[in-house]
């Protein structure tokens, strides 16, 4: 087929691919339960989780049991880490995190990789929790030129947990990550950086962010490629309630983060 003028019309994609991505669910099981239904509504049957399922808010466990079920991979977060690593915590409220999880559910958080990586629409799709380096080792927003082209390193945290991708040794060009609870996205020298925002902890704005990856899956062509950011609404009161009522430490502080995405600041505290 071509146009009026002769040239050939450009080949129409159909039937591109969708793949969810969520981060930072932080225990937070009211905004977990939200997001998911939005992504179902949606038809999206495949989705990632870059980590921190626990933490900051009440309800680990059954976080972890519907993340278990939903998510196809699961990244290492932060939190993930040291509350699994550490059978005795340094402040109450990561205790209180741990106290409520059972082996199984440790055992899991210890073991998820580190990284994650596909192919979508000519695209080395790269996700990890918060950097190339960690997942402690945190990129801000507002990170220099040199932090955002190091997002794209190869490194032996991304390498080893990686899906071993051919060529060996190439690079990402799109890298999606979490950790600091504000979802955005960033396109400069060919390389595209997202961060997926928090599920439960969001300090942009009310609501549950998520990230869709829309292209097509495992495809070394180029073909349409785009990430887009829902967001969900959720009944917040109702998660802060269940803080309160199960005694957990620090409600206070998760409802300030939650009601006016003010980050509670303390020395102990990990976002």
């Amino acid at each position: 087929m071509t146009h009026p003028h002769g040239e050939p019309r450009p080949e129409v994609v159909r039937g591109l691919d969708r793949i969810a991505v969520i981060s930072d669910v932080h225990g937070n099981l009211s905004a977990l339960l939200a997001v998911l239904a939005d992504i179902e509504a949606r038809g999206i049957e495949r989705v990632l989780n870059l980590g921190d399922v626990v933490g900051k808010g009440p309800r680990g466990p059954e976080s972890i049991t519907l993340c278990r079920d939903a998510c196809e991979v699961t990244v290492r977060g932060n939190w993930d880490t040291f509350i699994s690593a550490n059978e005795t915590q340094p402040w109450q409220h990561g205790q209180w995190v741990r106290d409520q999880l059972d082996d199984d559910e440790i055992a899991w958080l210890a073991g998820l990789p580190n990284a994650h990586e596909l192919v979508m629409s000519g695209n080395r799709v790269r996700l990890f929790h918060a950097s190339q380096t960690s997942e402690f080792h945190r990129v801000h927003f507002d990170h220099t030129q040199e932090e955002f082209r190091g997002m794209f390193a190869n490194t032996d945290f991304t390498g080893e947990f990686t899906a071993g991708l051919q060529p060996p040794g190439a690079t990402p060009n799109v890298v999606g990550y979490g950790d600091i609870h504000g979802a955005y996205l960033e396109v400069d020298e060919g390389l595209m950086l997202f961060n997926a925002g928090a599920v439960g902890n969001h300090l942009d704005a009310p609501s549950a962010p998520y990230t869709i990856l829309e292209g097509v899956l495992d495809s070394p062509d180029p073909a349409p490629f785009s990430i887009t950011f829902p967001r969900v609404p959720y009944d917040i009161e109702a998660e802060i309630a269940v803080g309160f009522e199960l005694g957990m430490p620090e409600a206070d502080a998760y409802a300030l983060e939650l009601r006016d995405g003010i980050f509670r600041g303390s020395v102990t505290a990990t976002s």
